[in-house]
């Protein structure tokens, strides 16, 4: 800690139990009921259980540390034997053990390394969702935070202060209350802070009466909306009710003669759940210059065809002809993206008394029904009066705008997501939430109105997060799907329209009863937090204020937060804009100090590092002396893990440590077909100063701290990698430990005086972290035995051993395909057969190791901001020389071997037909002797690759056999390169090797 040791260390500076908080934070993903994601969507929201356990390890002091007030231990042990006495059955089976030893001999916890264990133990178990609202573990971490608040200088009677800047949806300022912490959470966005006011001041302040306020409202919206709406979702005559209806935009075809109407529909399945299977069968009518359809039932897989379209360029069913993705385009562009005007295809519906879905061909009344919609929303458009436009007429962001592709096919503004009979439901709405609104204030207190019309404003976001022409029909659930399943507004080419009457999934009235389970899930027995809208940059609160500063900032270039919340911005602006003037009044949510990079809007890696700095600075003045700050980051890019770091290096920050915690979804936007991390790494650091608040200017001596790093990387890799924590993953969380070297000094100088950049330093860490990393692969043996292409190819492939989305031939390819651009971009990167990376990681990888990328063109190829590993099929050429084309493994029609080796090789000899195959050279390099082996395996060639391994000495290196064990561990499971690897090791043994 050297300078810091005037204050005890944290817990999270001395340890954290990172695999059981992950356990946690993954399943946590996968809770709907009652959590506070419920309430309202917002992206890359951290998960409870992470926040919970960092926000009580950073709070909390370490037992052990020398500093550590004695007054805080004995509140700590008095818990824990507490826990050991009462509370047993409590505990998760990992703590338990611990606590039996206690229950036994409650003396054991006067040893404070026992007491720091239990301690990290019950954070472990506090993290689990369940015992998130149990009293005896919320209990216990007030106690914990009030006595540590107190030892550490606190006011009696007050609660320590955790500010959040970044506050995005709440996740780290709710935790801070739930574990007796007082919260300031602020934020520059509008959507992000009325998000926090629910969960910070009006569950807190209203509780109970929230929840009924909610309810009672909810459903007076709801019957009076059904009143409304009724006549434009008619029932069917034999009393069945539709509960969506499925559409596909359409476009004429270009072919020759041919002007028929294409349904852009991407998949011909309605239903795949258990054995049910329902499809759409096309039939062309030539005559009519039109597609019609049927419906069939308890289909197989292999009758149901393609869709029409396929990478943005669709297929006519009627002539054959493909119209490119430019005419789609230009087709769609001139209609709005053409949901006004789509076609319904099939309406799905439920029956009295019978279970499951239903689906039947759409009829004359139920077009009747739209038309009858369509000409009451203009209606009421004519005779709208106000500020606002009755349908959002607010543009949507520039085209090519992260995440946004739909601009692209003519939808300009936020209306144009709508059709006209979503929009009226949505209108209808908004007038009603703001009349319930009236009602309320009418009839009680004006501060619980505010609240319950707040609530039930978000309550209509969501309806608009499935209501709305972006939402696609999920065949396996039977329903439609939420347009924000992703951090992206994709074109959706076929779309589901859920009724937002009734009790089906997109109805108002479950909307309504999901706000209503998170409000009482979420618990409201703590103090009232305070939430402002702000700039980062420039905090409300006064010097010192502050005993923990925990955010999580925005990802360099990940999520354009700003951009994508203006979806419901617009709607809560129709809905609570006069009740939050304060809050809403801009035209849509601010850009210009968004710290983020976004080449469209001219923000660059400088703009966000500059922003972040004055944001950290920000951070470090609010901070008390003895306080604690912990930053969130979660990115793929070296660039941006760079840009984070210089901020707080030079906002004046010591990193006293880092932590994984596995909190990501690997199928969001930014994941796909990369070294994407699966874990967010939280940096503990505290303010780089002197005791009586000046910043300390100490110069650091390259030659300590390069002493120091690989020491420190050689205590931390092996430690991660115990808990799971490899790849993409350990490198990052490494650099919390570099870090801690250098950023103690206010800067680092060489002997003749020069200043060491934080680039320069980092570029040293990868070479540190790759060696480590190296000797972990090859456990122990010494790597420098390789040439540089078997280090760089095992670093390369561990790099990628978490968080990669890879498909069976070991491609570092995308990941599942979506619609439109979305699946024109991943149809891109699933051609890139082998292993990605960024270029600049691959590139420090490379330099960390002693290799040079310019050196190794046939086993990496270098395109733009991407590197390739290739895949070993595609070394064949290089490998065997100019006369051999690439393997073809799995095809059967022919000798596998005749796709590989050209006749000229003499492949056309059988396996037994020694005397006719050629002797291949061996390759200059073990990894291309190993590749070779892997090919003649692959290719069925057993004889000559016994010749090759005993003949030609190969297999007599006993590097080989160490680099294919190495590789075998690394390769991903299914991939072409696992299995022959696999294959020629075994045949070690029979070969006498």
């Amino acid at each position: 800690m050297g300078m810091h040791q005037q204050y005890p260390r944290r817990l999270i500076e001395v340890d954290l139990p990172i695999k059981r908080i992950s356990a946690h934070a993954r399943r946590e993903k996968s809770i709907r009921h009652g959590h506070i994601s419920t309430l309202h969507i917002w992206w890359a929201r951290r998960p409870l259980a992470a926040c919970r356990a960092v926000i009580c390890a950073a709070l909390w002091p370490d037992p052990a540390d020398p500093l550590c007030p004695e007054s805080f231990r004995q509140v700590a042990r008095n818990w824990m034997r507490k826990w050991a006495a009462d509370y047993l059955p409590l505990l998760g089976a990992e703590s338990l053990e611990r606590f039996l030893r206690y229950q036994k001999d409650p003396a054991k916890l006067d040893d404070n390394e026992e007491l720091r264990a239990a301690l990290l133990d019950f954070i472990a178990d506090f993290a689990n969702w369940d015992n998130s609202t149990r009293r005896e573990y919320l209990e216990t971490s007030r106690a914990l935070t009030q006595a540590a608040h107190e030892s550490l200088g606190g006011v009696p009677g007050t609660k320590p202060l955790v500010v959040d800047p970044f506050a995005g949806g709440g996740s780290i300022p709710l935790e801070a209350l739930r574990v007796g912490a007082d919260a300031f959470a602020s934020d520059l966005n509008p959507v992000a802070v009325l998000l926090n006011k629910v969960v910070l001041e009006y569950i807190p302040k209203y509780g109970q009466q929230l929840v009924d306020e909610v309810r009672k409202w909810g459903e007076w919206v709801r019957k009076e909306a059904e009143k409304e709406l009724a006549e434009f979702y008619p029932r069917d005559p034999d009393g069945a009710t539709p509960i969506a209806y499925l559409w596909a935009r359409t476009i004429r075809c270009e072919g020759p003669a041919c002007g028929a109407e294409v349904p852009l529909i991407r998949s011909l399945w309605l239903a795949k759940k258990g054995s049910r299977s329902v499809a759409l069968r096309l039939i062309p009518n030539r005559k009519e210059k039109r597609v019609d359809f049927e419906i069939i039932e308890n289909v197989k897989a292999a009758d149901v065809v393609e869709g029409m379209v396929r990478r943005g360029s669709a297929t006519c069913p009627v002539c054959g002809y493909t119209i490119p993705v430019a005419s789609v385009r230009r087709q769609l562009k001139a209609r709005r993206g053409g949901a006004a005007d789509a076609r319904l295809f099939c309406v799905v519906t439920t029956r009295p008394g019978q279970q499951g879905r239903f689906y039947r061909l759409p009829t004359e009344r139920d077009l009747e029904a739209v038309k009858k919609a369509a000409a009451e929303l203009e209606r009421r458009k004519r005779e709208h009066q106000g500020p606002l436009s009755l349908v959002p007429d607010e543009a949507l962001p520039p085209q090519g705008t992260l995440g946004f592709r739909v601009q692209l096919y003519g939808m300009e503004t936020w209306g144009d997501l709508f059709t006209p009979r979503q929009a009226l439901a949505l209108t209808t709405l908004v007038r009603l939430v703001q009349l319930a609104g009236e009602k309320a204030t009418n009839k009680g207190e004006k501060w619980l109105a505010l609240a319950v019309q707040t609530c039930l404003a978000l309550t209509l976001d969501k309806q608009a997060d499935l209501g709305n022409s972006l939402n696609r029909w999920e065949p396996v659930a039977q329903c439609p799907r939420q347009l924000f399943g992703r951090q992206a507004i994709p074109i959706v080419w076929d779309y589901a329209e859920g009724v937002p009457i009734g009790t089906a999934s997109g109805a108002f009235s479950v909307f309504v009863e999901g706000v209503v389970n998170a409000l009482e899930q979420v618990g409201s027995d703590w103090g009232v937090g305070r939430c402002e809208k702000a700039s980062a940059t420039v905090n409300p609160l006064p010097n010192d204020a502050a005993d923990a500063f925990v955010t999580d900032p925005p990802y360099y270039d990940s999520v354009p937060y700003a951009d994508l919340s203006d979806f419901f911005y617009v709607w809560l602006k129709r809905t609570v804009g006069d009740y939050h003037p304060d809050l809403l009044y801009t035209f849509l949510t601010p850009k210009d100090d968004e710290c983020i990079v976004d080449e469209v809007k001219g923000k660059d890696k400088a703009y966000f590092e500059t922003t972040m700095t004055r944001a950290m600075s920000e951070g470090q003045r609010i901070l008390t002396p003895p306080g604690i700050g912990v930053v969130v980051f979660a990115h793929k890019s070296t660039s941006g893990w760079e840009a984070m770091l210089q901020a707080l290096v030079d906002a004046g920050w010591t990193i006293t440590a880092s932590w994984p915690i596995d909190t990501e979804n690997t199928s969001r936007l930014r994941a796909q077909g990369s070294a994407a991390l699966a874990s967010s790494i939280h940096l503990a650091c505290r303010p780089r100063e002197n005791p009586d608040g000046s910043v300390r200017d100490n110069v650091g001596d390259w030659r300590d701290v390069l002493q120091e790093l690989p020491r420190r990387i050689h205590e931390r890799l092996p430690r991660l990698a115990k808990e799971g924590v490899v790849g993409a993953d350990a490198i990052f969380a490494c650099l919390g430990p570099a870090l801690e070297i250098f950023s103690r000094y206010s800067r680092v100088e060489k002997a003749s005086g020069e200043v060491v950049t934080l680039k320069e330093y980092l570029e040293y860490v990868w070479a540190a972290v790759a060696r480590e990393a190296l000797g972990m692969i090859f456990e122990g043996a010494d790597a420098t035995g390789f040439e540089e292409d078997a280090r760089l190819t095992a670093m390369w492939l561990w790099t990628l051993s978490t968080g990669a989305q890879r498909n069976g031939n070991g491609t570092g390819g995308g990941g599942p395909e979506d619609e439109g651009e979305e699946e024109e971009e991943s149809s891109k990167l699933s051609k890139l057969r082998g292993f990605v990376l960024e270029y600049d990681a691959a590139r420090k990888i490379a330099q960390g190791l002693g290799a040079h990328l310019e050196n190794l063109a046939s086993l990496v190829e270098v395109k733009g901001e991407t590197a390739r590993l290739l895949p070993v099929a595609e070394r064949s050429r290089y490998l065997f020389g100019k006369g051999t084309s690439q393997p073809g493994g799995r095809k059967k029609k022919q000798p596998v071997q005749m796709q590989i080796f050209s006749n000229e090789a003499g492949a056309e000899g059988e396996e037994g037909e020694a005397g006719k195959m050629p002797a291949f050279s061996p390759g200059a390099t073990v990894l291309d002797r190993l590749h070779q082996s892997m090919l003649l395996f692959g290719t069925g060639r057993g004889e000559a690759l016994k010749r090759f391994l005993v003949e030609n000495g190969a297999g007599r290196d006993p590097r080989f056999w160490r680099l294919a064990q190495a590789l075998s561990a690394l390769y991903p499971v299914g991939s072409e390169e696992k299995r022959w690897v696999d294959g020629v090791l075994a045949r070690k043994k029979g070969l006498g090797f």
